[in-house]
């Protein structure tokens, strides 16, 4: 059954050492679980991004709490390259796999239907096939081109964050699959919402058609804004002057710190 816990009590959950899988900046993310780690000295995260990452994987890097990462890209978006990401990438600070967005989701997939791999098509002479010795070309087994095959991706933990739960944990999504897709893979899911509500999200077909049910889910936190600095689909935009601060302060250690000790601050004054 699903619970609802504090957000202190939720984080608790993840522990040093495991995979953690988190969304694309604009799905949901939980920035309010990303401090609350940081804040709580997490080390190395095998951070699995779905299918790429922006401010959250950049954060939990420059606070030294990454020990690899697999991605498509990490990136500010329009306000440019992600700065710790980047310097940690130069400095050989964890592992890095390169990979591609249909390859993740294709990971993620085979996790979900208890595979051990997936095919996928379209990487066949691409160099990453040269630094990604787990993705092995075979022959087709019903004839045709060569495939290549990815390894299922089992993350231990997904977080993420959406607008609403219910009193049983149902958690609504809208039309964020992949969302869905990381909590069928993962071992355990934790999610923090804007609100509980107390209406049932799979009372009728028209709401329950963009709700995860909470067989999925193992807590819920309550982190208002949790998403902060960036979007939540209809809630709030995302807070472009923000991040455009953090690229700019975090392009130096000493910056990264001043912004990262403001940030939890102001994290915990919302909380």
């Amino acid at each position: 059954m699903t619970e609802i816990v504090s957000l202190e009590a939720l984080t608790g959950r993840i522990a040093p050492g495991q995979s953690l899988a988190i969304p694309v900046a604009t799905a949901g993310v939980s920035m309010a679980a990303t401090a609350a780690l940081i804040d709580a000295g997490i080390t190395r995260l095998k951070l699995i991004c779905v299918p790429t990452s922006g401010m959250q994987a950049d954060l939990l890097i420059g606070a030294g709490a990454v020990a690899s990462i697999e991605t498509s890209a990490v990136s500010l978006g329009e306000a440019g390259g992600a700065p710790r990401f980047n310097a940690a990438v130069r400095a050989g600070s964890f592992a890095l796999s390169d990979s591609i967005c249909p390859a993740i989701l294709a990971g993620l997939l085979a996790a979900q239907k208890g595979v051990p791999f997936m095919p996928i098509a379209g990487i066949i002479g691409s160099d990453l096939l040269k630094v990604r010795p787990d993705w092995k070309v075979i022959d087709s087994p019903v004839g045709g081109d060569k495939v290549v095959v990815v390894p299922a991706i089992t993350p231990d933990v997904a977080l993420f964050h959406a607008p609403e739960a219910d009193r049983a944990g149902n958690i609504r999504i809208g039309r964020h699959r992949e969302l869905a897709a990381i909590a069928y893979a993962a071992k355990s899911t934790l999610v923090t919402v804007e609100r509980i509500v107390e209406r049932d999200l799979l009372a009728t077909e028209d709401s329950a058609a963009g709700v995860l049910p909470s067989l999925y889910v193992d807590a819920v936190a309550v982190a208002e804004r949790g998403a902060w600095p960036l979007p939540l689909w209809d809630e709030y935009e995302s807070d472009g002057a923000e991040i455009a601060r953090y690229a700019a302060m975090a392009r130096t250690e000493e910056g990264f710190r001043a912004y990262l000790s403001a940030f939890l601050t102001r994290r915990k004054e919302v909380a």
